[in-house]
């Protein structure tokens, strides 16, 4: 997540830069303290199959609604750094305190059969 801190910089206004600072830790902490946190938005379909995928497979997820949370523009923001082009910035799935990504990269572990194993490193899943 460096490069989500680094443009947060360049971004100027001593304001903006501490708002991001504070929701750059906050991801941190969210995603280094827990096993599985998702990132969402509510009403969100892919969010909601994500979260179903998850609870499906016995995984008790950390879910962190964006857009009810008074720093959501700013995290969204980071998140939408995190993702890249290629994908939208929510979900964003972080397993073992790593980002994993989004909706594309979640089901595509899922589908080639990496997602189990991840978890489970993690301490996500006991099976």
């Amino acid at each position: 997540m460096q490069v989500a801190k680094e443009s947060s910089i360049r971004m100027g206004g001593g304001d903006a830069v501490v708002k991001m600072e504070a929701a750059y830790e906050r991801i941190r902490h969210l995603a280094s303290g827990n096993a599985v946190v998702v990132f969402t938005m509510s009403g969100c379909c892919m969010c909601h199959v994500v979260k179903q995928l998850l609870f499906g497979l016995g995984v008790g997820p950390t879910v962190f609604e964006v857009d009810k949370d008074m720093a959501g523009h700013e995290i969204h923001a980071i998140l939408y750094q995190l993702a890249g082009d290629c994908q939208q910035p929510v979900p964003a799935v972080f397993v073992g305190g790593k980002f994993l990504g989004g909706i594309e990269t979640v089901m595509a572990c899922h589908i080639n059969g990496t997602l189990v194993p991840l978890l489970k490193d993690a301490g996500a899943l006991w099976l």
